[in-house]
């Protein structure tokens, strides 16, 4: 009868359009952390689960209910696997992130982790427009870029308020994301057109904003971890990894150009 029970979940689940995490909204997964709890996560069964506990998850955090949560993932996977559907998600996407908070969430994950992480990514994004109004602006009329680094700046205060005190919406984060994303590849590639035939190592700046758009889908996909190890989002850091030694190679181009720029004018003067 249960298993009769399970199935109709699951497959209601399966059903349901959802974009979010399927997978901890099943009450499958709900009741079975509920009973894990319950005979794990107190007296004698508590303290022998932390006798047993390596040193590295006692350090980072890792409590009896995030053991059970980690179990019961396996068991509802392993329902939905059983049923003949896809893997479902659990606990969330996560969007573009800032190496070290990506880091820390990654290494644990919880409510302030997760939104330093989220946070972290959306400033990474804004400060990508903001170094490109300076490039290709902020040259000839800086009062302009510190109008602009202001504008952001409030954009930046707005979203975080929004997510911190109003509510946490994975949706219109990935949304807000992807929109500053495109006006940061619209802006660099424009750029990047119109000064390639007088500044030939821009072309590398190209190839860097479209290959970190193209690897960014990696983002919007959601498929099982290859090997139980690999997800889109793990792949897409270890993608993003030799794109940036790409783009270092023309900040470097760059400003030597601009050295010489300016010291020739220098002369001139």
């Amino acid at each position: 009868m249960a298993g009769r029970a399970a199935r109709l979940v699951l497959l209601a689940g399966a059903a349901a359009l959802a974009s979010g995490s399927q997978g901890d909204r099943e009450p499958v997964y709900r009741d079975c952390v509920l009973q894990c709890e319950e005979q794990n996560c107190s007296g004698g069964a508590l303290n022998h689960f932390r006798s047993r506990q390596p040193i590295y998850m006692s350090l980072a955090g890792w409590t009896c209910r995030d053991d059970c949560k980690y179990e019961c993932m396996w068991v509802t996977v392993g329902l939905y696997l059983q049923e003949g559907h896809k893997v479902p998600q659990f606990h969330g996407k996560v969007s573009l992130n800032a190496w070290f908070w990506s880091t820390v969430f990654h290494t644990r994950d919880t409510d302030l982790t997760e939104k330093m992480d989220y946070f972290c990514a959306s400033t990474v994004i804004l400060h990508s427009i903001y170094l490109c109004c300076v490039r290709t602006v902020g040259l000839q009329h800086p009062a302009v870029v510190s109008a602009f680094r202001a504008l952001l700046l409030l954009m930046l205060t707005v979203h975080v308020s929004y997510l911190s005190l109003i509510r946490f919406d994975y949706g219109y984060n990935l949304v807000a994301n992807v929109a500053i994303g495109l006006v940061n590849m619209v802006w660099w590639l424009a750029w990047c057109l119109w000064n390639q035939q007088r500044l030939p190592h821009v072309r590398k700046c190209m190839v860097v904003v479209l290959l970190l758009q193209g690897l960014s889908l990696l983002e919007l996909l959601d498929f099982p971890p290859l090997f139980w190890v690999l997800d889109a989002h793990a792949i897409w850091h270890i993608s993003t990894i030799p794109v940036h030694v790409l783009f270092f190679s023309f900040l470097e181009d760059d400003s030597l150009y601009l050295l010489k720029e300016s010291e020739a004018k220098f002369k001139l003067d």
